[in-house]
């Protein structure tokens, strides 16, 4: 290919599920969008070599799931056509924090309880079935190319993978960079005189190891997953679904260096060690299906782009190549899709997206939530090194309050799911009637731990549905 074009031209510089979001967005905009990967695409239907995650459980969250179907409608059902399990994330998962089952509840977040390969192609098959886009595989990503005054980026030099493949040009209107964490824009950048974007690391030491099983006894009893979530405490958790091909998955955790084994023996001890017995139990009836597979994340990153004084006209940049989030929380691939809905929102009729404008909305609307979020989380681990200003300690004496009371109360695990999901704004959970509902619910909870506890006795509490009004001194403690 040259760096002719007629008409418009948009170019996706990486093919894994930001770069088919973002190319389905600009598919409304541009004449022809086009994605270059270093990988086979067309007809995939594994886990690929330049995608080493896709071996791992990713969970798309239930707001990512409705980000989704907005791009591609009925893209739902057509995944739950081809195998793929099902459920609610609050009604038909098993939560365990600190070791102790959440109450479940039906909230309306749809889970989609499908393999990365599997949801990947879905994705892909969708993408490439629309008429003006193509993909360019096998190729490797050399730079950018710009105006004379490098104010703009007009294109990409990239170049076959085969031996001897020679360096081509393709010009674009547009250049969007989804290649992940390992994106080279910051450098890219550096080269062509703009100040280097301020990166924000946390060292949380994760490694995982998954493994895939066909079962011989139905351990779930209705529900869809088995989630003992790490904590302070016991700093090991797990992800035990069904999935696709009658499989079940499961990934095991552990942070600040404490990482599960791979070999079979090993692996059985780490599960046994859990803060619950439930996926140790069920595999006594399993048969592994391959060998464990590890990974290793030593660090969190987030890049400021929002911050940069100066950046190129023609250039955006989107998921996991702006902020890789701690995977544990499944947060990737649906902050990923909220990033194309904002390209789409960038994208004006016969005008290019301002990019400063672009990271800001991305910024604000899009990351900061999830990302304070799961800084609070993560700095619960003493291990873990960042700042924990009061209004941090704040936030994580409340978390503990509820998910102390969503042991109690589905309401507030619902509630919970929802925030955790990112279909709900955190400050849904700090309106006074839910306050409210976790305070009592959390004393409550203390009280049945005691031995003797008063709350086992016959009408010694208001029922669950009907907390007590809050109390100033209440809501206080919990700011």
């Amino acid at each position: 290919m040259s760096g002719d074009k007629t008409g418009t031209r948009a170019v996706v510089l990486g093919g894994s599920i930001a770069g088919l979001f973002a190319a389905r967005v600009l598919s409304d905009a541009y004449d022809e969008v086009l994605i270059v990967d270093r990988d086979v695409l067309t007809g995939a239907e594994g886990p690929r070599k330049h995608c080493p995650q896709s071996r791992h459980i990713n969970g798309l969250l239930a707001r990512g799931q409705q980000a989704m179907e907005e791009m591609f409608p009925g893209i739902t059902e057509e995944i739950f056509a081809d195998g793929v399990p099902t459920g609610d994330l609050a009604g038909h998962v098993r939560w365990y924090f600190n070791g102790r089952q959440l109450k479940q509840q039906v909230a309306g977040l749809t889970c989609v309880a499908a393999s990365r390969p599997m949801l990947e192609k879905h994705i892909r098959r969708r993408t490439a079935a629309l008429s003006n886009v193509s993909f360019l595989e096998q190729h490797d990503i050399l730079g950018l190319v710009t105006t004379a005054d490098r104010g703009r980026v007009t294109g990409v030099r990239v170049q076959s993978a085969a031996a001897g493949g020679a360096e081509e040009t393709l010009g674009a209107d547009l250049v969007v960079d989804a290649t992940g964490r390992g994106s080279r824009t910051p450098v890219w950048l550096e080269e062509l005189g703009y100040p280097r974007v301020v990166e924000e690391r946390k060292k949380i030491g994760l490694g995982y190891v998954t493994q895939h099983y066909k079962l011989l006894a139905d351990p779930y009893d209705g529900d869809l997953s088995i989630n003992p979530v790490a904590s302070p405490e016991l700093p090991r958790g797990a992800i035990f679904t069904k999935t696709d091909g009658d499989r079940v998955e499961l990934t095991t955790y552990g942070l600040l260096g404490d990482h599960p084994p791979t070999d079979q023996e090993g692996l059985y001890a780490w599960v046994k060690s859990l803060a619950v017995p439930d996926i140790h139990h069920a595999l006594q009836n399993a048969v592994p299906l391959d060998e464990p597979v590890a990974f290793r994340f030593p660090t969190t990153l987030r890049r400021h782009y929002e911050d940069m004084t100066r950046f190129p006209m023609g250039l955006l940049v989107t998921g996991d190549a702006v902020t890789t989030f701690n995977p544990v929380y499944a947060q990737g691939m649906t902050v990923a899709a909220l990033g194309a809905l904002t390209i789409r929102d960038h994208l004006h009729t016969g005008a290019d997206p301002i990019p400063a404008d672009y990271f800001r909305d991305l910024a604000r609307d899009v990351i900061d939530p999830p990302w304070e979020m799961t800084n609070t989380v993560d700095l619960t681990f003493p291990g873990v090194q960042g700042k924990r200003t009061a209004g941090v300690k704040a936030a994580q004496t409340f978390l503990r309050l509820v998910q102390k009371a969503a042991t109690r109360d589905g309401r507030v695990t619902a509630v919970y799911m929802r925030g955790a999901g990112l279909v709900d704004k955190p400050d849904a959970m700090m309106r006074p009637a839910f306050i409210a509902r976790v305070l009592w619910n959390a004393a409550r909870a203390t009280v049945d731990r005691k031995p003797g506890g008063a709350s086992a006795k016959a009408g010694a509490a208001p029922p669950v549905d009907a907390p007590p009004k809050p109390r100033a001194n209440d809501l206080v403690s919990t700011n």
